[in-house]
């Protein structure tokens, strides 16, 4: 899921036809990484055989949805071995009759039909991430013997890229939302980023419509189960990382007996509120920042010197003074704070990217001269060279969180979890709250109260954490693990975000050892 955007501004965001992307200050709306790419079915494209199975209609097809379970889409060739195919999901599961929707999907055929086991289903997280456009290259990394067993298929939820979507602002104002910051602190900063909030939620009613109530968790879950039975599966084979963990567990509490081999990777805790959420990312974020600069140090070319407080401590001078005064960057964009924090988050959630922070850092903190975290918070957003921001993944984002989680945007509520946050992440804490007013502002939901998952009578779910997951911590994969009622926790020890095919043979082996045989590590393994 993706770290939390700061609020002193409308939240992560986006929007339009050309699928735009964006963030909030303070945006403690907690969101989840995600592997983000973006496109379709390439133009002009020839239509290729599919594969010789039958459609499987579930037993008891829900009231209605008895053509959407019985489609047969077409699958036309895409990519370099894969073929894509847009099916039809009902707007509002509840009531079939108010309209339909479209979802994009990619897979990679099995390499030997005779070993193919069925489809295996990836979703990469977000929530707002993109599983058409990065499921080919994610394939080519798979062991051999998975590849052979499964169709490999990737998917747009509802409401996000390729799959009918979520639109709210263009490119134009998204750059001007990010270059204004204010102070949510005080009560003048709070009601600005209140206004901002409702401006953003007003554009998104208006440019999405009746979806934008409609792209829930739940929802998507029951979305899954129809593109189960179209692609011809009696079980659901399932990989999710992130938010794409909540979206499974979600799936095998609503659908048991359709719950194949689920493997949930890097897990949220579905019992935790926004607040919750916000919580622990910051408290994780601060973790890995702290080793970072303790990495730092003893290297050439570091920009801290003295002890790993004194690291901590210039890092937090350079966030209030970018508060104070943007620095400047070459392409003439501000570094704001939220920037500038955005930037110092996106290589925390992988150690081997933390190096790309070095130059940045020494840039701003020696030169005064913000264009390289500018450039490391523009690769967040997705901003192109050219000032374009491919994909709705912000907007989406903030669209399903508020669907899914409650918030308490009472201000002594948010002043206190400002507090906590400074305690529990003293270097960047502060620029994490007040991220509740974006929902709050919301026109439609929550539709759920947050609440544990067991999945009763689903089966086996294997579970994987790693120690130092940054976006999604330890103790949540702990506590999914806990709460499923056939739950198995696998731990990688480690930093960074997600633990299968991030080079970690043990786990790679346990994860494929379980897909291609259904056998569960040992109670409590750990790699």
């Amino acid at each position: 899921m993706r770290p939390p955007e700061n609020t002193r501004g409308p939240d992560q965001l986006s929007c339009a036809r050309d699928r735009r992307r964006r963030r909030t200050r303070r945006a403690g709306s907690a969101l989840a990484l995600a592997v983000l790419l973006a496109s379709g079915p390439a133009a002009g494209a020839a239509t290729v055989a599919a594969p010789q199975t039958d459609v499987v209609v579930a037993a008891q097809v829900p009231p209605g949805l008895e053509d959407f379970y019985a489609q047969q889409p077409v699958w036309t060739a895409c990519g370099v071995a894969a073929e894509c195919a847009r099916v039809r999901a009902p707007l509002d599961h509840e009531n079939p009759a108010a309209g339909q929707i479209e979802l994009a999907v990619t897979r990679v055929v099995s390499t030997d039909p005779s070993a193919r086991q069925g489809s295996l289903l990836v979703n990469f997280g977000g929530p707002g991430g993109s599983g058409t456009e990065s499921i080919e290259a994610w394939a080519a990394g798979l062991d051999p013997r998975v590849r052979a067993a499964y169709d490999i298929v990737g998917f747009d939820p509802r409401g996000v890229g390729s799959s009918t979507a979520v639109e709210c602002i263009d490119d134009a104002t998204l750059d001007a939302m990010r270059a204004s910051s204010v102070d949510p602190d005080t009560p003048e900063g709070l009601a600005q980023a209140v206004a901002a909030a409702e401006r953003f939620a007003a554009a998104c009613a208006a440019n999405t419509g009746p979806l934008l109530g409609e792209v829930d968790t739940v929802s998507a879950a029951k979305d899954l189960d129809i593109l189960r039975a179209v692609l011809g599966d009696d079980e659901l084979h399932y990989l999710g990382y992130s938010y794409g963990t909540f979206l499974g567990a979600t799936y095998a509490d609503l659908f048991p007996q359709h719950t194949g081999r689920f493997v949930l990777d890097a897990a949220m805790d579905p019992s935790l509120d926004q607040a919750g959420v916000v919580l622990g990312q910051a408290a994780a974020f601060e973790r890995a920042l702290r080793l970072y600069v303790e990495s730092c140090l003893p290297l050439d070319g570091c920009p801290f010197e003295g002890t790993v407080d004194e690291g901590l401590a210039e890092i937090e001078a350079l966030l209030r003074q970018a508060e104070a005064q943007p620095l400047p960057t070459a392409d003439g964009r501000p570094l704001t704070v939220d920037e500038a924090l955005t930037g110092l988050i996106l290589p925390l959630y992988n150690e081997q990217n933390w190096w790309f922070l070095t130059p940045a850092l020494a840039l701003a903190l020696d030169h005064g001269d913000g264009t390289a975290l500018l450039a490391l918070a523009d690769a967040y957003h997705g901003r192109q060279p050219d000032g374009s921001y491919p994909g709705n993944s912000m907007e989406a984002n903030i669209a399903i969180n508020c669907l899914d989680r409650t918030v308490d945007a009472d201000p002594a509520a948010m002043a206190a979890m400002d507090t906590r946050l400074q305690e529990l992440a003293p270097t960047m804490g502060d620029w994490f709250s007040h991220g509740a007013v974006t929902c709050d502002a919301w026109p439609h939901g929550p539709v759920r109260e947050p609440a544990p998952i067991d999945a009763a009578g689903a089966g086996p779910i294997l579970v994987v954490g790693g120690t130092g997951d940054t976006a999604t911590p330890y103790a949540w994969s702990q506590a999914l693990a806990a709460q499923l009622e056939d739950g198995r926790l696998l731990t990688r020890v480690g930093e960074g975000h997600g633990s299968y095919l991030r080079g970690n043979r043990c786990v790679d082996e346990t994860v494929t050892t379980y897909l291609l045989e259904g056998v569960l590590p040992a109670e409590e393994r750990i790699c």
